[in-house]
């Protein structure tokens, strides 16, 4: 393998803990092969051991270094860079008891084409307005959107593996993301195990991922939820990380969006900490979804503030960083017309009809 450049950043790992120096993140899996799943398995404990090789986070400088980032601003220039790219990274998403098929055509038409100028706004043109990155449905509404999407780049996620909450028998979870993929899913979005991760059962919990992944194969991606509002705490955020990327998930996923606190700051970044760690180890890249309560521009710049910081500008692309929050779109939009215009718009003028 060819020599990688490590990724310098900051970190908020512990440093010291009564007077130990934490272990090398993803240490163990120097000169272990990442396909070789059995070997990869051994390195997790069993259940009811505790997981020493996973270094603990500081969550005070967790915190101090959020707060710091949050407080950060960029230029007009920036600005409209920013705006443009959080709205090429948006997955908007239905997910509701109430979905029909023409709701779903109605949001892959706002997916494509996310400006519809209004009297006195800026054109079409000036807005230069992109797609999103993909449209989340339940399986069920997989065939309406492809046909809907058809002559775009735009991805068709599913979610999977009983979202939200993950309390059915494996092999039914294993099923229904079977049938999304025949459906012609590109992406699925599954929910881990909270409750065998949280009763230290790590194996099971990277078992699953695993056979989901293998189920995806090369050509469908997986996004692995944690769903970190469920998790404690942010050392456990960091060991759920671990498993989900040492178990081959394509993107590690705060939330559903279903349970608050959904993604916030802190779990984000102690998230993005893990894919670079992973990445230095291993070279492999793996993406970033926060999802869940991301509501206004002035957030979704603190979060690409917070991963180009982080990860570096490698991951400022859909492929690698995207947004759950079908609402933070009206605001990307608004933003974009004001930058343009000088003048703000009411709400209701980009609101998803």
């Amino acid at each position: 393998m060819p020599r990688r450049s490590r990724i310098s950043m900051p970190t908020t790992i512990v440093r010291e803990r009564r007077g130990t120096i934490p272990p090398v993140p993803f240490g163990e899996l120097q000169g272990v092969d990442l396909a070789d799943r059995a070997a990869v398995r051994r390195l997790i404990p069993k259940a009811g051991q505790a997981w020493r090789t996973v270094p603990p986070v500081n969550a005070y400088e967790l915190q101090q270094r959020c707060e710091w980032l949050g407080k950060r601003s960029i230029k007009t220039h920036s600005k409209l860079f920013a705006l443009r790219l959080a709205i090429r990274m948006c997955d908007l998403t239905t997910l509701e008891g109430a979905d029909t098929e023409e709701k779903v055509r109605r949001l892959c038409s706002r997916a494509r084409n996310p400006y519809t100028p209004r009297a006195g706004m800026p054109d079409a043109e000036t807005v230069a307005a992109p797609p999103v990155a993909a449209v989340c449905v339940y399986p069920t509404f997989i065939a309406v959107a492809k046909d809907a999407l058809q002559g775009t780049d735009i991805k068709v996620a599913a979610v999977g593996t009983a979202f939200p909450s993950g309390q059915y028998p494996f092999h039914l979870r294993l099923a229904d993301v079977k049938w999304a993929i025949r459906e012609g899913a590109d992406e699925i979005d599954m929910v881990i195990s909270r409750g065998a991760f949280l009763q230290g059962d790590y194996r099971r919990v990277f078992d699953e991922i695993a056979k989901v992944k293998d189920a995806c194969g090369a050509r469908v991606h997986l996004k692995v939820i944690l769903e970190t509002g469920e998790l404690g705490d942010y050392d456990a955020i960091r060991r759920a990380s671990h498993i989900a990327l040492m178990a081959g998930a394509d993107f590690i996923k705060t939330s559903t969006g279903k349970v608050q606190p959904a993604a916030t700051l802190p779990a984000t970044l102690v998230m993005l900490e893990a894919i670079r760690d992973f990445y230095d180890a291993t070279g492999r890249a793996v993406g970033m979804k926060p999802a869940g309560g991301i509501r206004t521009a002035k957030d979704a710049i603190r979060y690409l503030v917070l991963l180009h910081e982080t990860l570096g500008a490698d991951w400022l692309t859909p492929d690698r960083f995207r947004f759950g929050a079908s609402s933070l779109l009206n605001d990307l939009l608004r933003q974009l017309v004001k930058q343009l215009s000088g003048s703000y718009r009411a709400d209701d003028e980009f609101a998803y009809a």
